[in-house]
């Protein structure tokens, strides 16, 4: 995305970034399954983040996961883990937004760069809490563990639905293959 080009593409992406938003928390929120021993939860706002960055780009990755995803820690039991998942989840999706662009861009083959994004992504957030809840809040690298797999199916899941999801939007709407300049 050019910010300094064309402001009605800044604007298009950030009210996509929004609605993307509001949609990581509304998956975020619809289900939370409490994982007692860090206070932390399984959710389904992984999902959404990623289509997001695949159909916009790495900032509506971003934005979308960042904000959407620490509102719904904020605005719930789970508010010890906002400040973590803004960071968290803004990095995870602005990574899936860009790794999918470039592998795409170098293999030409979609799916491989949606589920090697998402790999790569995940394993951001899947450390990134285990460091959070390990260091941040001081659980302990042994409770901290205790979510690992939690969050390795949360990605994985995520993974599941998003990429088949994306290909079927692409398919529908192929006008959205030039929203990211890197669909061929």
């Amino acid at each position: 995305m050019k910010m300094s080009g064309d402001s009605s593409e800044f604007t298009v992406k950030l009210a996509m970034a929004s609605v993307f938003a509001a949609l990581v928390y509304v998956a975020t929120t619809i289900f939370m399954l409490n994982i007692p021993t860090t206070t932390g939860y399984f959710n389904f706002g992984e999902t959404i983040i990623y289509l997001g960055a695949f159909l916009y780009g790495p900032f509506v990755g971003a934005f979308a996961g960042g904000i959407g995803a620490s509102v719904a820690d904020a605005l719930s039991p789970y508010a010890v883990f906002a400040p973590g998942t803004l960071a968290i989840k803004s990095i995870e999706g602005a990574l899936v937004g860009l790794l999918n662009m470039k592998i795409l861009k170098w293999t030409g083959k979609q799916s491989v760069a949606a589920i090697v994004s998402i790999l790569i992504g995940g394993a951001e957030m899947v450390s990134g809490y285990f460091l959070y809840e390990a260091f941040a809040l001081s659980y302990g690298v042994g409770t901290a563990l205790v979510e690992v797999p939690f969050n390795i199916v949360q990605m994985i899941v995520g993974l599941a639905v998003a990429v088949p999801v994306f290909q079927v939007i692409l398919r529908v709407f192929p006008q959205l293959r030039n929203q990211n300049v890197v669909m061929p």
